[in-house]
């Protein structure tokens, strides 16, 4: 038995697995979630992380000690203490950007990796969420064959993954891909706060947890809006697909890429709205560069947090 868990801003899941082909997507045998711990000390989250498997090997009749390797997907960015992965994620860490966001901790990083494995053993492999959702779509997902593409996460906040060449990219921390806190221009007004302490970046401007506190209303009911036509909401929205427009333009100039799967709850959720804006944004910039890259569905849908998981468990499920 494997285990997989998504760590996100908004909620842990935690799930078994079992696989009866190791080209197919796993067969998912039990799954948990609740929101993300956010007070009390910094090891809550990792103590959320073990409470939910061990509730999800009870559901199956089984003990930790049956799991024979955990692949944890988490948000980041990350950070080395001893050599074992700390968790720094804005959406979690209130002590980052202080009162303004308003998150009741004062923790600027929590420990993930050195608890996790004194109660699992050795078997526990952890990458950014984005860079093993990117795994998880090479694998079994809409980038199957793709050597230089990417993945895009449009939630809580914005995560991307990046394959170069066939091979992908960690960078010294595992942070490679958190393009979510660059910047792409300048908006109108004074500078969102994120989380992580910067002003005006991506994620500060279209994530979905930034648009209550810098447009006055959340993403669903705006997104909800511009789908039914409402002219003011959807001329926000065309603004957020400009600035997330600009963002996949630079993958593409950085990398050159020839295929993004967009994952996330806010795309996810209105594909049939964003995707056309998106593309359209994309083609607007330099053809030599853009001509001919493909902005797709992700493959695995909203299971991809459970598949990314569960991806980075490659020599573990071929034991299986």
């Amino acid at each position: 038995m494997l285990a997989g868990v998504d760590i996100g801003g908004t909620k842990v899941a935690v799930c078994l697995a079992a696989f009866s082909d190791a080209d197919a997507p796993p067969m998912l045998l039990a799954r948990l979630a609740e929101p993300t711990v956010k007070t009390g000390a910094p090891d809550a989250l990792a103590r959320q992380v073990l409470r939910l498997l061990d509730a999800a090997c009870a559901e199956r009749g089984l003990g930790r000690g049956d799991v024979a390797a955990v692949g944890v997907a988490s948000c980041g960015p990350f950070v080395r203490v001893d050599g074992r992965v700390e968790v720094s994620n804005p959406n979690i860490c209130g002590g980052l950007a202080g009162a303004a966001r308003g998150l009741d901790n004062d923790w600027t990083r929590v420990p993930l990796q050195a608890p996790l494995a004194q109660a699992l053993g050795a078997h526990v492999h952890i990458a950014n969420d984005a860079v093993a959702a990117l795994q998880a779509e090479r694998r079994w997902g809409a980038l199957r064959g793709a050597t230089d593409c990417a993945y895009v996460t449009w939630s809580t906040g914005i995560g991307v993954g990046l394959c170069v060449d066939g091979r992908v990219l960690q960078g010294k921390n595992g942070n490679a891909g958190h393009a979510g806190h660059s910047f792409v221009g300048d908006v109108a007004g004074e500078p969102a706060v994120c989380g992580c302490g910067n002003r005006g970046d991506v994620e500060s401007l279209v994530a979905g947890n930034a648009l209550p506190r810098r447009l006055g209303v959340d993403a669903p009911a705006l997104l909800r809006a511009a789908g039914a036509g409402d002219a003011a909401a959807l001329h926000e929205v065309r603004g957020l697909c400009v600035l997330m427009g600009r963002l996949l333009y630079n993958l593409v100039a950085t990398l050159d890429l020839r295929r993004i799967s967009l994952g996330g709850a806010v795309f996810l959720h209105h594909e049939a709205l964003l995707l056309p804006l998106l593309r359209q944004e994309l083609a607007r910039y330099f053809p030599a560069l853009t001509e001919g890259v493909e902005l797709v569905r992700a493959g695995l849908g909203d299971r991809v947090g459970d598949y990314a998981a569960l991806a980075l468990l490659g020599a573990d499920i071929q034991k299986e």
